[in-house]
């Protein structure tokens, strides 16, 4: 069976011919498009308007929404989990995200998202486009969607980026690898790939040689071939300029003073976040943050308990940062997982895949602050939630919230005209 999320990101040590290819797009990077175009498109987008980017905050494995958005202290599901006051009087957040729950009057929760999809792998799928797998086409993400819908030609660095990303990173789909998330490890670290390991005279001799080569291939081409169809110039050139590049100081935390990282929590999924705001606030579009470690078939409670220490100061603190740097009304920020877990523990003090009825929370870009939709059965007897909302609901309300319009239809290579969701806005979130 082939996978739904093929391919891993390889990172070399030094400035390959990979590397170049990597960091021009082939392996993710959506600012490929010719410099013409960029500007054409930009020009079209309402003079003045501020750009609009989302931060996903991808909990993989499935979060439970017990432990964590959904609580139900003092039944049987609860399981002994408790809960606690937040900001909006009446909505409780599960022990564990004091945090998180202090800036609840910023956020809106959904508390019955159903899907038809079980399985990670095809849940992730899902969930990261708003489609359910199909065989004969592969849907692009949310940030494939803004990042080829919204283009930013002032961008020299990549405008879908994915820190800390698990085996199925978010892909670009029908548009193209070009459009697939820019891999990025823990942002402790520098970022790799980026540093020319030769002198600048050097360096430019081996262009020199590669422009020859360039030029001895499209000779052999027939006439009138395009030469930018293999977009490899195009690649070398992005490239090179993203090296060059000021921005690239929005992945570096070397330099960000210890009061400003230390709220996020000393962690990769910390820094990522932290990274995440530093990146949008470049003019990045899309950030994918992922928290691994979520999948609780065993010791539930313990599993779930350790995620949400790492998860409260940095979900949290990404959305104070961004009020506080007036981001916050232009980032749509998401924070959730393929699924929930079920109501009821099993023998192992686990609780399983759960599809039917677990949470999302959304903050930011317009979305109704304070707000909570959907209500799961405290008692676990019901599988269908009040209200129940859609995967597809949520991917076109977030569009809708870009500015873009979910039923607008894009032409795939194939010829089959595929719609950018086919869901429907959730009127309650829209402010």
């Amino acid at each position: 069976m082939t996978p739904l999320f093929p391919g891993h990101c390889h990172r070399p040590d030094h400035l390959s011919r990979r590397t170049l290819l990597k960091l021009g797009g082939l392996a993710g990077l959506a600012w490929l498009t010719p410099l013409a175009e960029l500007l054409a498109l930009d020009a079209e987008r309402q003079p003045g308007r501020r750009p609009r980017s989302v931060i996903m905050l991808w909990l993989a494995g499935g979060p439970s929404q017990l432990e964590t958005f959904d609580p139900h202290p003092g039944t049987d599901i609860a399981a002994g989990t408790g809960a606690i006051s937040t900001s909006v009087p009446g909505i409780q957040l599960a022990a564990g995200l004091e945090q998180v729950a202090s800036v609840m009057h910023e956020i809106a929760l959904i508390r019955s998202v159903v899907s038809k999809e079980g399985d990670h792998e095809r849940a992730v799928y899902n969930m990261k486009t708003g489609y359910r797998p199909d065989p004969t086409v592969v849907h692009p993400s949310i940030g494939a969607i803004l990042t080829h819908e919204l283009p930013n030609s002032k961008l020299e660095i990549p405008a879908h980026i994915s820190i800390l990303p698990d085996q199925w990173p978010a892909r670009g789909g029908y548009f193209g690898a070009q459009f697939d998330a820019f891999k990025l490890a823990d942002p402790q670290g520098p970022l790799p790939d980026v540093q020319s390991h030769v002198e600048k005279d050097r360096q430019a001799q081996r262009l020199a040689s590669l422009d020859v080569v360039e030029q001895a291939f499209q000779s052999g081409r027939p006439a009138g071939l395009d030469q930018n169809l293999t977009l490899h110039q195009n690649t070398v050139q992005r490239a090179l300029r993203m090296m060059s590049s000021d921005q690239l100081k929005a992945f570096d935390l070397e330099d960000v003073p210890t009061s400003e990282q230390s709220p996020y929590g000393d962690t990769p999924f910390g820094r990522g976040c932290l990274a995440a705001r530093r990146l949008v606030e470049s003019g990045v579009r899309c950030v994918e943050v992922t928290l691994k470690g979520w999948d609780s078939h065993v010791n539930n409670h313990e599993t779930q308990a350790e995620r949400v220490r790492v998860l409260d100061p940095a979900f949290a603190s990404l959305i104070r940062d961004l009020r506080e740097r007036d981001l916050l009304e232009d980032t749509v920020v998401i924070c959730g997982g393929e699924f929930g877990r079920t109501p009821k523990v099993n023998p192992l003090g686990g609780r399983d895949h759960w599809p039917h009825g677990f949470s999302i929370a959304i903050a930011g870009g317009g979305v109704r602050k304070g707000l909570v939709l959907g209500e799961t059965d405290p008692s676990g007897e019901k599988q269908a939630p009040a209200d129940p909302v859609d995967v597809e609901d949520i991917h076109a309300t977030v569009q809708h919230l870009l500015g873009l319009d979910p039923e607008k239809e894009i032409m795939t290579p194939v010829g089959r005209p595929i719609a950018l969701s086919q869901g429907t806005e959730i009127k309650p979130l829209l402010g």
